[in-house]
């Protein structure tokens, strides 16, 4: 498709909510293709597999790593090009960003199974990526996910995380920014640090822990055995990891995911860390993490409509359960 007549995504705003859609026509599908079915059959096969063949190329010896451009993005670095602001009710404005694939080399794996050293050389591509994207002009945010198995919204069955740099700070993430920040100027103290300091004190939901790190099922989990990653100093800025840090939190992230592998019959999961805007404000009162969210039930009506989840395990049955399985 050439340039000019490639359709470019756009951010629409919600009047009533204030929060951004992206309306990526680029990415569409057939009226008659949105049907979602638990598909695994395309792109399970090593032959054919559109991202096996990055590693059939010429690359550094020793590379178990690649980074693409996503073939079809949500945002574009060319998204500006020829469009409007929206006026009234109706604002909205180009999808401007950039949207990278992270591959992994082996095909038939997943990141519960790849050695610690590969899981740590993979957090160094996060935050590499992290550090280059965040530089250009007009981001405000970079989002790092990982989507595992149909469900989960992976199409292609071969290893690989998504990373995504924007020109909006999302409403739903803005929600637990500003909660913070309110916290922050009444206490002077860090609304995460003070919840992670009472979960490792009660100990009832704790799932594993480090010398830098401490995953938990969250006391008002969204789903049944979520799961976060929380460093145990504060921290606001994920792009920041040290060396030990990025091996403490492949070790803890690698037990995590085995034990839900193992205890949780397999499921697919997405996981994403949230950090601190890279839109040269200040942000002492947030505290990055990751969280992991099997995909153990589907949102029905009730948590679409009334924006709360019902789940089936109690966070502290899900907690005690995962700690007892041996990885």
């Amino acid at each position: 498709m050439s340039q000019k007549s490639k359709s470019f995504s756009e951010l629409r705003c919600d009047a009533v909510s204030g929060d951004w859609v992206v309306v990526a026509a680029g990415r569409g599908k057939r009226p008659d293709q949105f049907g979602l079915k638990r598909d695994v059959s395309s792109s399970t096969a090593k032959t054919g597999c559109p991202f096996c063949v990055f590693f059939d190329r010429s690359l550094p010896k020793g590379s178990g790593i690649v980074v693409v451009d996503n073939k079809y993005p949500a945002f574009s670095p060319d998204a500006g090009l020829g469009k409007a602001f929206g006026q009234g009710f109706f604002k909205k404005k180009p999808a401007l960003g950039f949207h990278e694939v992270v591959v992994l080399k082996k095909h038939d794996i997943q990141l519960a199974d790849v050695s610690l050293d590969e899981l740590k050389e993979l957090i160094g591509v996060y935050q590499e990526r992290y550090l280059i994207l965040s530089a250009k002009k007009g981001i405000k945010y970079v989002f790092i996910f990982h989507n595992q198995g149909p469900l989960a919204g992976a199409s292609i069955t071969h290893p690989h995380s998504q990373i995504i740099a924007n020109n909006v700070v999302d409403f739903g993430f803005l929600r637990p920014l500003k909660a913070s920040q309110a916290f922050y100027a009444k206490n002077k103290k860090c609304l995460y640090c003070q919840v992670v300091k009472a979960e490792m004190k009660n100990k009832e939901r704790i799932v594993d822990e480090n010398k830098s790190f401490v995953a938990l099922c969250p006391f008002a989990s969204k789903i049944s055995f979520e799961v976060m990653i929380f460093p145990k100093n504060h921290s606001p800025y994920f792009e920041r990891i040290s060396e030990e840090e990025k091996a403490d939190l492949a070790d803890i992230l690698k037990s995590v995911l085995i034990k839900i592998k193992k205890g949780v019959g397999d499921p697919d999961y997405n996981f994403f860390i949230r950090t601190s805007p890279c839109d040269k404000a200040s942000y002492p009162y947030f505290h990055w993490h990751l969280d992991i969210l099997p995909k153990t039930a589907i949102y029905a009506g009730f948590e679409l409509g009334a924006n709360m989840e019902i789940i089936t395990m109690a966070p502290e049955q899900a907690a005690e359960y995962l700690r007892k399985i041996k990885v």
